[in-house]
């Protein structure tokens, strides 16, 4: 369904393949690494799927390639006048900034496929002189996310919320109070009506 709607777009397109360094990962056994597809095959696989897209392999955490994907996002930017003033900063609201702050401290806090199966929604937003109240829902994908995202007791919730927290007060300079909830939406990344809600299609 996105795939299709990106497909669809006039924008231009770079497919970028993160973590090829588990493929040279020298831990791995030749029988295991045998199973796995080499980078050109990776490579060739999405650049068959989307042929007009540039296919950049890199290695966020060693920094492999992210020098390229600069340069190639840098060409693929058009000339145009400024959309905004110099002075102001963002035509997001603060209840986006919430939001993406405590999506961060969820990516930085968990491995693998959770993070990427979270979506954070900032569901009151409210400023007084000396704080600010803000709580926010977060929706997994599956029951067992959810567990994984409480942790033993609620701690690892308590250690995101507090994470996330600290990074809202630097963002906005005021004391923030966060309550947090998790909600299951089964397999909302494939659900049409839940990726327009999110703001993942127009």
């Amino acid at each position: 369904m996105v795939l299709r709607q990106i497909l669809r777009s006039p924008a231009g397109l770079i497919v970028v393949v993160n973590k090829v360094d588990l493929l040279w990962d020298g831990a791995l056994s030749e029988a295991r690494r045998r199973e796995l597809p080499s980078e050109e095959e990776i490579i060739q696989r999405w650049q068959e799927r989307f042929p007009a897209a540039s296919v950049l392999p890199l290695s966020a955490r060693l920094g492999n390639g992210t020098e390229s994907l600069l340069q190639r996002v840098h060409a693929l930017l058009p000339v145009h006048p400024p959309f905004f003033p110099k002075d102001q900063l963002t035509d997001k609201p603060e209840r986006f900034f919430a939001s993406e702050l405590l999506r961060e401290a969820i990516f930085g806090a968990y491995r693998h496929e959770v993070p990427y199966s979270c979506e954070v929604v900032t569901t009151a937003f409210k400023e007084s002189d000396t704080i600010i109240r803000i709580s926010c829902l977060i929706y997994v994908a599956q029951e067992s996310q959810k567990g994984i995202l409480i942790g033993k007791k609620g701690a690892a919730l308590k250690a995101v919320g507090t994470r996330a927290r600290k990074s809202m007060e630097e963002f906005f300079a005021k004391q923030v109070y966060l309550e947090t909830r998790i909600k299951v939406r089964k397999s909302w990344r494939e659900d049409e009506a839940s990726l327009r809600e999110f703001g993942y299609l127009s």
